[in-house]
């Protein structure tokens, strides 16, 4: 196998984990009812780790206090020829100057569910323990030859609360999507690692569940995250089919209520935001169930990381691009808004 190759299948788990969606048709989109509530031990474990038709993922956004991030997706994915696999992958930004990332690809049955102990784990080398809230700790350890070692290892020592809206499945034609923002905000603390480096870190962190029938190869053009970054006044997870109709959710904090917001329109200049290519201007986002409008610009992202910087050879990188059907990219950044709220956000796509 050609140096870098390995990844041609993995590469499908981190798109999971990271949120991006490219649809195949049109279709119509149910959400869920705005009947909102906490998320509950349900929302934290596995919907059908054994079905071959659902695809799910857990992911992660840290930014620490001394300005480096950490994004990190354990997912499910179904792979041509192969069935069913778990994925792990983790992401940093500014450790040391370095951007380092890795992913790894595992046989389905090396995860479990301890539900008496309310803890997830992989091979023991990646664990999610405790329900979402204070408390909670993710752990990643990861050795690849030409990657490097490494670790993360935190906990939550605050947590906003998350919430659902009704069963939070949305209809996507024949197909679905669901979501839980199981930690729109926290602050965290524990410690990172990079090959011979390790870090003492402190910061705040988010994180959701997701999960569709089939691959969300299948059901949306591109999606995005965002946390506002001193106390999660809004975090959630919003994706856009092929004809731009939004689905996903947003959690607003004031003072000490929160509420859903689901969306109505995104536009970029006044004008539908279709999701074909990444914005070039800020984007206004209109709710279904708020007269608040949200304007965010994510046209100058801080990193673009493409995914074929996991790869070594150009061959490696050729056969993936041609796979795939272009190059992918990860646009992250912080922005501040109007009223003075800075959010940091993750968009991925073409």
């Amino acid at each position: 196998m050609l140096k870098g190759m390995g990844f041609l299948k993995n590469i499908f788990t981190v798109l999971i984990g990271s949120g991006l969606f490219f649809a195949a048709s049109a279709a119509n989109i149910q959400a869920p009812s705005f009947t909102e509530r906490n998320v509950e031990k349900s929302d934290f474990f596995a919907k059908s780790i054994k079905s071959e038709k659902i695809t799910e993922a857990w992911t992660y956004q840290f930014v620490f206090d001394n300005g480096t991030r950490a994004y990190i997706n354990f997912a499910t994915i179904i792979i041509p020829t192969s069935g069913k696999k778990i994925g792990c992958d983790i992401s940093f930004y500014g450790f040391k100057g370095k951007n380092p990332n890795i992913g790894r690809q595992y046989p389905l049955e090396r995860i479990w569910e301890f539900k008496d102990q309310n803890k997830i784990s992989i091979k023991d080398e990646y664990v999610l323990e405790g329900l979402p809230g204070k408390g909670h700790r993710v752990f990643f350890s990861a050795n690849k030859e030409d990657f490097g070692k490494f670790l993360l290892d935190v906990t939550f020592s605050s947590a906003n609360k998350g919430k659902v809206p009704g069963d939070g499945n949305w209809k996507i034609g024949s197909a679905h999507y669901g979501a839980a923002i199981l930690i729109p905000y926290g602050r965290v603390k524990g410690k990172i690692a990079f090959n011979s480096d390790t870090l003492e870190v402190k910061g705040y962190g988010y994180l959701e569940h997701t999960w569709q029938s089939g691959n969300p190869t299948d059901l949306a053009v591109r999606a995005f995250n965002l946390s506002e970054a001193t106390r999660g006044a809004y975090a959630g997870r919003l994706a856009l089919d092929e004809d731009g109709a939004p689905f996903g959710y947003i959690i607003e904090k004031k003072g000490d209520k929160s509420k859903i917001l689901l969306p109505k329109e995104i536009l970029e200049n006044g004008k539908p935001y279709k999701g074909s290519k990444f914005p070039k201007a800020a984007l206004q986002i209109t709710w279904q169930n708020a007269e608040d409008t949200l304007t965010l610009d994510m046209s100058k992202p801080r990193q673009k990381f493409s995914m074929l910087e996991n790869f070594d050879g150009w061959l490696a990188k050729k056969a993936t691009k041609v796979m795939l059907g272009g190059e992918i990219f990860f646009w992250r950044g912080r922005t501040k808004s109007n009223e003075g709220y800075v959010y940091d956000w993750s968009i991925t796509g073409f």
